[in-house]
């Protein structure tokens, strides 16, 4: 017999034994356990053989238990016991989210819009603990152990289960200093005699009569950091392109002017990701919903 059809084996009796020794008969056993007597009482015999022991003494008005029956009772009910509370941990997680959640995100858009709204969530459900890391470096969700990650952009990891939170899209702007000084371009073409501020790649995605286009740019600044990049445009230092969670309060206030609009591509994904063979949790899903409904 292998180990998996006896430790199913193993089971068959011990509820009817338990209760049987605890209601004092068969027949309240049975209606305790909503079965037959006959099925109890073929249970506890079946449990019995197996073991080979006698667990009750019977007689026709009384059923009690034998001493080896007493000493498996007390090891039953611990057993019986502790798969109660486990159900009860399970169940109570189902209501409200506890133990550890780890999640990574990229630096300034988990900074920005994910941390905040974690730190939001963790106020709802205090029994949760949060690991987050946020790392413009794509992890291994598997070897190190994360939950879920933050993911913008294109996909490109199918071994992944992937949810669309919100979208995010991309603005080429400049100062009103830089436009005054340097001219307002109106085509892609024109882009070449321009200070574009350039981030890790040497060109810009636009759309252009419905297909995408990307188109070479050239300039005095290279970083790899957003942030670092919108302020070169605030001091009228170049034209960028960077996502709207970096830009847009720049551009309500009209300290960044919107350029190339009708070149602009689609709004692409913000997403999450999880293991494709990792049971979602209650947590995670409840996370989920939660940033799904609150990144509009």
């Amino acid at each position: 017999m292998n180990r998996a059809k006896q430790s199913a084996h193993s089971w068959e009796g011990v509820s009817e034994f338990v209760a049987v020794l605890e209601t004092g008969g068969f027949t309240s056993a049975a209606r305790r356990l909503g079965i037959s007597t006959a099925q109890v009482s073929r249970q506890v015999s079946t449990l019995e053989s197996r073991l080979g022991i006698k667990l009750f003494y019977r007689t026709t008005r009384r059923v009690s238990a034998t001493e080896a029956g007493q000493l498996y009772y007390q090891h039953c009910r611990q057993v019986l016991d502790a798969l109660e509370e486990a159900e009860r941990s399970v169940t109570s997680m189902q209501l409200a989210p506890k133990g550890k959640l780890r999640l990574t995100a990229p630096v300034t858009y988990g900074e920005t819009n994910i941390a905040p709204l974690v730190n939001d969530f963790v106020l709802q459900y205090p029994e949760l603990e949060v690991e987050m890391r946020l790392t413009n470096q794509k992890l291994d969700l598997v070897a190190e152990g994360f939950d879920l990650a933050i993911r913008l952009g294109t996909l490109e990891d199918s071994s992944m289960m992937a949810r669309r939170l919100a979208s995010r899209a991309l603005y080429v702007c400049a100062s009103p200093r830089y436009l005054s000084a340097h001219g307002t371009p109106h085509s892609l073409s024109e882009l070449d005699r321009h200070n574009c501020l350039m981030g890790n790649l040497d060109y810009w995605r636009f759309q252009d009569q419905g297909r995408t286009r990307n188109i070479r740019i050239r300039g005095s600044i290279r970083c790899d950091s957003g942030r670092a990049l919108l302020d070169a445009a605030l001091k009228g230092l170049g034209i960028v392109q960077l996502p709207d969670y970096y830009v847009q309060q720049a551009l309500d206030e009209g300290l960044l002017i919107p350029l190339l609009n009708h070149y602009r591509e689609d709004e692409d994904g913000i997403w999450a990701v999880y293991p494709h063979n990792r049971h979602l949790s209650t947590k995670v899903r409840m996370l989920l919903d939660f940033l799904t409904e609150s990144l509009v």
